[in-house]
């Protein structure tokens, strides 16, 4: 077997943006750790939306990252280079990247990986990495919740949505989730939300002004994007933040400024996919001393819906594509 090479997952593109297009295992070059990067053997990989979008031609990844699908990894490190110290092969590691997952190896920065505790398997750090990193980050680093606020979270069966309950909870947060069924909503509240809305059934923000006593909310979580706007700004409470992490309702909405500035609101954009070098490693050290003790102590977990061999990754996309899950769908290489 040549050793440059590594079976993965790509992309047989049709040549038309928009297209479902082929996804096929195949063998391409096996990338090389540049300075102060290693090289770990991907041993089970996350599924997530944005993959959806990517095989569609509609989410490439930013300059200079992979091709290749996969925003997260769990693996082994198998080398490195020179000048990286602190980490060494037969290491279990996970990490957040813009691409590569769906690759047998990845290169990624050293400052990047975070050490997998004993008490996860490579298939649950896999189902932890993106979702625990993308929640974190955003309630926390971005929006600041704090203790005693109140959060509502949309799609809490999403993987984001699960990690985020769980987070919130830890912190002494209320959480409100909005969910597309009574068995989604039933298992929020056991994972620790205080209500769930069925956003099929119900006016999500009429509920969460009932629920909360007419005051609303000081942080929502939102990957709906424009349909949501005007009702985000209505139940915000006076500095509320709006997060918004994902534009699955639509990219261009029309809202009434005034209750930005007399409540005195925040709208955050975010992404983590094309963050610099720099700000990935300081979002790292900030989720290993915060979060990754309460992975360890089993505080918060990943919740994992299915697991698929890399070989099935079709069938792992329609599953997501049919909304069907609760928590994370993860690839596994066998």
């Amino acid at each position: 077997m040549n050793e440059q090479l590594m079976d993965a997952i790509v992309i047989q593109e049709s040549g038309k943006k928009g297209d479902w297009n082929t996804l096929v295992l195949d063998r391409v070059p096996r990338p090389s750790p540049k300075a102060g990067e290693v090289l770990v053997q991907v041993e089970a990989c996350s599924v997530n939306r944005a993959d959806l979008l990517q095989r569609r031609g509609l989410y490439p990844p930013p300059a200079g990252a992979s091709s290749i699908m996969g925003l997260d990894f769990a693996g082994v490190v198998v080398e490195k280079a020179a000048d990286v110290s602190g980490w060494n092969p037969g290491e279990r590691v996970f990490a957040i990247i813009a691409g590569g997952g769906y690759g047998r190896y990845a290169t990624v920065a050293a400052d990047h990986l975070v050490a997998i505790p004993e008490n996860l398997d490579f298939v649950a750090a896999a189902a932890a990495a993106e979702v625990f990193f993308t929640a974190f980050f955003n309630l926390f680093m971005e929006a600041q919740t704090k203790a005693g606020e109140t959060l509502l979270v949309h799609g809490g069966g999403s993987g984001v949505g699960t990690a985020a309950i769980q987070l919130a909870r830890a912190h002494g947060v209320t959480a409100i989730v909005t969910a597309s069924s009574p068995e989604k909503i039933e298992r929020c509240l056991d994972l620790g939300a205080t209500f769930g809305i069925n956003y099929k059934t119900e006016d999500f923000a009429a509920r969460v002004l009932e629920l909360t006593g007419g005051r609303g909310v000081d942080v929502i979580l939102d990957w709906i994007g424009a349909s949501y706007l005007s009702k985000h700004i209505e139940i915000l409470r006076p500095k509320g933040r709006l997060v918004i992490i994902g534009l699955m309702g639509g990219n261009k909405g029309e809202i009434a400024l005034a209750p930005l500035l007399t409540k005195r609101l925040r709208l955050i954009g975010s992404v983590l996919r094309s963050q610099s070098h720099e700000e990935k490693a300081t979002l790292t050290k900030a989720f290993t001393e915060r979060v990754r003790p309460l992975l360890e102590s089993g505080k918060v977990r990943p919740i994992l819906d299915r697991v698929f061999p890399v070989q099935a990754v079709e069938d792992a996309h329609q599953y997501m594509k049919e909304n069907r899950h609760f928590g994370k769908i993860v690839l596994a290489w066998e």
